[in-house]
């Protein structure tokens, strides 16, 4: 699935869906906001829920850039998700 594209103040992130399923696999779509690369990149993580279609891949077609950036307010670093490989 491609990436969609996003500028937060004046930052370009990469959005794409994290794959990564919970127990509320019909209810939950995590995203990945990735920017950079190698030493320097960053990511962060959200989960959301859709409106309308549950398949991921139209969901996250359905997005908008205005509710993508919404998401990236309510991202968390990386190092605390699951999603991005984080263990206790």
């Amino acid at each position: 699935m491609p990436a969609k594209k996003i500028n937060v103040d004046g930052q370009e992130w990469s959005v794409t869906p994290s794959g990564y399923i919970t127990q509320y696999d019909q209810d939950e779509f995590g995203l990945f906001f990735t920017r950079g690369t190698g030493a320097t990149r960053e990511v962060r993580v959200t989960r959301y829920s859709p409106q309308g279609s549950r398949s991921r891949e139209q969901s996250f077609a359905e997005l908008s850039d205005e509710r993508l950036v919404s998401l990236f307010a309510q991202s968390q670093p990386s190092f605390t998700s699951p999603e991005a490989g984080y263990t206790r």
